[in-house]
Order: C-alpha cells, then structure tokens, then sequence
C-alpha cells in the first residue's frame, strides 16, 4: 500500500456533532464532574443549554454564572416544565438516577444518564424499560468511547489495519484523589464501577464482549477508606483475544513516573498509546498513539498527533451521539440498552473479586 496514496492519517476520531445543536439541554446536578468537563465541553460544541438544576441551589447559581447559563431551576418538576428542555443531562451519583430519570421521561424528554447507570442491575433494567416505554432516546455518559486515542484506535481496528484481534491492554499507575469524592468510599466493588468501567465499556467497544471475567482487588495498607484502590481484571473473549486492565491509585512517586497506557495488538498490526487526561490530573494533556501494520508498512510505526482530550472533550461525543440519534431517528451508539452489557461486566468483576473465580457474564442475572 503506498503511504502517500491513503488516507490513513484522517483516524476520524472528533466527536461527530449534530446538525441541529439548538435543541435545549437541563442539566440535573452542578458537581465537580459538569464544571470540569459538561459545562465546557458543551461551550466548545456550541449545544444550548437551557439551564441547570441541583439540590443546593447556591452551588448551580454559582456554576450557572460561571457558564452564563440563563436559568437556574428550583426543583426538577420545574426543569422539566421549561418548554425549551428537550434532553435532560443527568448527572447524580447512581443510586439516585432511576428516580430522576423515572420523572424525566414521564415528560417525554430524552435524557443523557450518567455513568454507571445504577449500582445494581435490577433497577438499571428497569430504567432502560422505562425509557423504551416512553419512546425516548436514552444514552449513557460513557464518555471515554470519544477519547482521541481510544476513538481513533477503533479506526484503525475498523479498517482491518491489526487482522485479528489477539490482546488488549489497559494500565494505569497514579496517585487519585479519591477524597474528592468520600461518598463513593464505602461503595462496594468502587474501583471497578466508578473508574476501571470506563476501561471495560473501551475494550468492549473495541474487541466487543468478553465470555468471562477473573478479577481481584486490594486495598492499599493505611488508607483511610475500606474500598479497594487497586485492581487486575483479566477478560476473555471468544476465541484466542485476551484482555488486561490493571490499575493502580497509590502511585505515591512524583508525577514523572506516573503512567496511563493502552495497547491493542493483533494479527497484522499493534497500537500503542496514552491516556493523557490522568497525566497531571486534573489539568492532563492530549492523547498520544503510534501504530503499525503489515497493511500499510512493514515495521514502521506511525505516530499522528492527535488534539483533545477525554477530559472534557469527549464529553462533546456522548452528548453529540444522543443529538444525532434524535435527528436521525435511531438508537444511540451509547444507549442504555447497549450499556447494560458494560454493567453486567462491572458486577461480573465484583463476583469474581468476592468469589475469586472467572465468573462468565451469562451468570449475571
């Protein structure tokens, strides 16, 4: 294949947006996580967003005249009644969202949810069932599927430019400021449902879903918490792929030995790259990738650069896809159909860290 002939630098991995992006968005919820990533990514994209409603009604003023949103909304029933609301972005830690996602597609409006869609699958069922019965799109802020190295990895595999997938890889060696987020704590099976789930949604959507999961966990010696800050998850799929996550929290050196990786090899080809966003967190950098392919040349590795970020700039795609699955009339890629398959993996890892055994995800009920 003639290098100067292809189009292989187009990785096509930007957040593809709507051609209507005046469709009016509220948001549940004025955290860390809408300041830091919604709120500005939503700027970038140039989507419209109607106004913001929290609990603590200070805190969303605040956020509010910080984005120059217009509307700050005293309860949700309010949010909800504001003709301009046409999707809800959700964003509530997860034993709280069936209750609010139950209000908002009562009303007919679609709805963004965050991730994980709940902490037990019995009540992220039945919010998909809910979301069916009203006819709404619903997707999940599985935001990392956008992130320029996984996203434009899923390029390269697409193209066939690695054969057959054999190994994926995921590693992550830093020092999180888990006391940022202390009601997440004493959550059973938190590493798993709150971080390396992201890692899980990439590598399905990327290689597709695992058969079984083996999966241990371990607090670090000292820590003031009694959830587990350190995983390995190892993934089967059918056939010869195989897959690793490891993670690690307590990465107590300086900054410069910190590490956040992915690979993904196969028959013909293999990529390699950094997850920028846990490089300096939470300031982070952008993506990097090299790859190479027996289809494109022997032995020689490419290294496009690519711009943006997961944080916030992947949160342009999550939003972006369920804009593009109104206009077009389809299911988005992130649905929260789609999702239960991410979760069934999250509580396959906890079964098999508490049981010690692989646990196959046809065993998740």
């Amino acid at each position: 294949m003639d290098l100067e002939q292809t189009s292989w630098l187009d990785l096509d991995y930007q957040p593809k947006l709507p051609v209507n992006k005046s469709m009016g968005i509220g948001i549940v919820g004025a955290g860390d996580i809408v300041q830091a990533c919604h709120l500005p990514a939503y700027e970038m994209a140039g989507f419209k967003v109607v106004g913001i409603f929290d609990v603590d009604t200070v805190k969303a003023r605040q956020v509010a005249e910080k984005f120059k949103v217009k509307n700050v909304f005293h309860s949700l029933d309010e949010l909800l009644a504001h003709p301009e609301v046409e999707i809800v972005d959700v964003a509530v830690p997860a034993k709280n969202q069936l209750a609010v996602v139950e209000k908002v597609v009562a009303k007919g409006k679609h709805v963004l949810c965050q991730k994980p869609l709940s902490e037990n699958l019995t009540n992220a069922r039945r919010l998909v069932e809910l979301c069916a019965e009203a006819n709404v799109k619903a997707a999940v802020n599985q935001q990392m599927r956008w992130a320029p190295g996984i996203r434009s990895s899923h390029t390269i595999i697409q193209r066939g430019w690695l054969g057959t997938l054999t190994q994926a890889s995921i590693q992550v060696n830093v020092l999180t400021p888990w006391e940022t987020w202390p009601w997440m704590m004493s959550i059973q099976g938190m590493e798993f449902m709150y971080h390396s789930i992201h890692y899980m949604d990439s590598i399905r959507f990327l290689f597709g879903t695992p058969e079984y999961i083996y999966a241990d966990g371990a607090r670090f010696p000292g820590q003031p918490w009694s959830a587990e800050t350190r995983t390995m998850i190892h993934l089967k799929f059918p056939g010869e792929a195989r897959g690793l996550i490891h993670d690690n929290h307590n990465n107590f050196a300086s900054e410069d030995d910190w590490y956040a990786t992915f690979r993904f090899e196969g028959t013909k080809g293999t990529i390699k790259g950094t997850n920028g966003a846990l490089y300096n967190y939470p300031i982070g950098k952008e993506d990097s990738i090299s790859f190479f392919s027996k289809e494109i040349k022997n032995d020689c590795w490419i290294s496009p650069k690519l711009e943006g970020r997961w944080f916030p700039h992947a949160f342009m795609g999550t939003m972006g896809e369920l804009m593009r699955a109104i206009e077009e009339r389809r299911e988005p890629e992130n649905s929260v159909a789609d999702n239960l398959k991410t979760l069934e993996m999250v509580f396959a890892a906890s079964r098999s860290m508490q049981q010690n055994r692989p646990v196959w995800l046809e065993e998740i009920d």
